[in-house]
């Protein structure tokens, strides 16, 4: 059992933990409706709520981090498998293959970290975060945009950032889960 202080230190863990199991939720929910919405959405709140949390709190961890990373790995591998049907009906071909390249750095970034640092290793950079609140935003974006539109503008966003990823985990001797940016290599957890 945990005491109370101990208990505490867990929040923002217990948060992301919410974002896992709802984000198995939408797993067997129908796309687009009212209750994938709401259960979408307070998957994107306790996104954001985790790391606020910790922040505030001051109980960032290293485990924290890489718990995230895993919710975050998990959450868009249901919006491919949920989402990913809408897509392949309206999406251009150009997009696929800007996706899939997208992928493969994103992937070959992965690859060097687990090489490089011998552990799975994402980073928390500014622009990946903006690319999980597009990811998050695409079904809200598809009530406005078109989806070439929607899916090139995430695209372009995700390569930067996956070139980014890649560069930063092959050009680092250690791996800080918080740096922000090629530019910036400072960590909340000094």
């Amino acid at each position: 059992m945990f005491s109370p202080s101990e208990l505490k230190k867990q929040i923002p863990n217990m948060i992301t933990l919410c974002r896992i199991i709802g984000t198995l939720i939408l797993l067997f929910m129908k796309p687009f409706t009212l209750g994938f919405y709401i259960i979408y959405s307070l998957c994107g709140l306790t996104d954001v709520l985790d790391g606020t949390v910790a922040r505030m709190m001051k109980l960032q961890s290293e485990f924290g981090a890489k718990l995230d990373s895993i919710a975050d790995l998990l959450y868009y591998a249901v919006l491919i498998i949920r989402i990913m049907p809408v897509l392949l009906a309206d999406m251009q071909p150009a997009n696929w293959v800007f996706a899939f390249v997208v992928l493969f750095i994103r992937i070959a970034a992965y690859i060097v970290a687990a090489v490089k640092y011998h552990c799975f290793a994402s980073l928390h950079t500014y622009a990946n975060k903006l690319t999980g609140f597009l990811m998050f935003a695409l079904p809200y974006l598809m009530l406005f945009l078109d989806i070439p539109t929607a899916s090139s503008i995430i695209c372009l966003i995700a390569g930067f950032a996956s070139v980014e990823e890649l560069i930063i985990h092959l050009t680092h001797s250690k791996y800080t889960a918080n740096t922000k940016s090629l530019l910036n290599k400072q960590t909340d957890f000094s």
